[in-house]
């Protein structure tokens, strides 16, 4: 799967990964294009083939260590050579910031940070952030909440339901991520869900207007984010069609590449949804512990005709 291309305000990659500037100039963002990280030991030693000067160059002990053998001249030279290629920036973790690479970054107009952890843990921490800003992301119609630590993403049809279903959730203790509309991301190989920044903690109920799910219910009824497990769409019961009745037909539904479990669920006067999805939920869990009802079903029988 391709990798998108942001740019990114160096205030909020600084805030993310609590590091200090050390230069930026004029620049108030990065363009940042993968989540590959580079150390650039060998450009520091005059080897630039196959430079992959579009990666975040971090520098750390080593590559400080390596300057601080060298004259002030050779230092000179080789952090110019370096900070002439117009790399997003560069972060110094936990080293001695030598003034070359300061007076560097500003003679080429680079941005210079500094991180008060060491090298690896900050390269992972780093890894991280790049995995979740680039990630392939989608903005999906529906309403995502977390039933039983099971991230339920509920689909359908405008008017179906969705929103009073997601709030009579709420209130049966289970917490609500977003609604009305889900912005997905796939990091590795999860689909994260979250609701939109203007949007976050509101919900909208006809014949109401918008609620605000945080001040009303409290902090224990939202959470930011959740990875998504299930689908279940609901949809206006149709008389004429067959609906799944023992669990043997189970839907999918893709998503970023990704195959999700998918229940539709049938929507009719006197039908108690919330408690539907509750028992979607916990189904699923017991599935990924190995216990199908069905199955269990079908043993009892096959043991009774023996």
């Amino acid at each position: 799967m391709e990798e998108n291309e942001v740019d990114v305000k160096i205030k909020d990659f600084c805030e993310r990964l609590n590091l200090t500037v050390l230069n930026k100039g004029k620049k108030q963002k990065m363009h940042i294009s993968t989540y590959n990280v580079a150390r650039p030991g060998l450009q520091l030693a005059g080897f630039f083939e196959h430079f992959s000067k579009e990666r975040v160059q971090v520098v750390g002990e080593q590559e400080v260590a390596y300057l601080k053998h060298m004259s002030s001249e050779q230092r000179i030279t080789a952090c110019e050579r370096l900070f002439a290629y117009d790399f997003p920036c560069m972060v110094i973790a936990n080293a001695e910031v030598l003034p070359e690479l300061v007076d560097s970054a500003k003679k080429f107009n680079r941005v210079l940070l500094l991180s008060c952890l060491r090298t690896t843990g900050f390269i992972n921490e780093l890894s991280i952030y790049l995995n979740e800003i680039l990630a392939p992301t989608i903005v999906m119609h529906g309403g995502l909440v977390d039933i039983y630590g099971v991230g339920v993403l509920i689909t359908g049809k405008s008017s179906v339901g969705k929103s009073e279903t997601a709030l009579e959730l709420i209130k049966r203790g289970h917490r609500l991520v977003a609604d009305d509309a889900v912005c997905i991301k796939r990091i590795s190989d999860r689909l994260i869900g979250e609701a939109p920044e203007t949007t976050r903690h509101f919900m909208e109920i006809r014949g109401i207007g918008l609620i605000d799910v945080r001040a009303m219910y409290g902090a224990s009824a939202i959470r930011t984010r959740k990875v998504i497990d299930i689908v279940v769409e609901l949809e206006d019961w149709n008389p004429d069609k067959e609906y799944d009745r023992l669990g043997d037909e189970r839907e999918t539904q893709e998503i970023l590449q990704m195959s999700l479990t998918k229940y539709i669920v049938p929507v009719k006067p006197g039908r108690n949804l919330a408690a539907i999805l509750e028992v979607a939920a916990r189904s699923f869990r017991l599935n990924t512990m190995g216990i199908n009802a069905l199955d269990e079903l079908r043993n009892r029988l096959k043991s009774r005709s023996l």
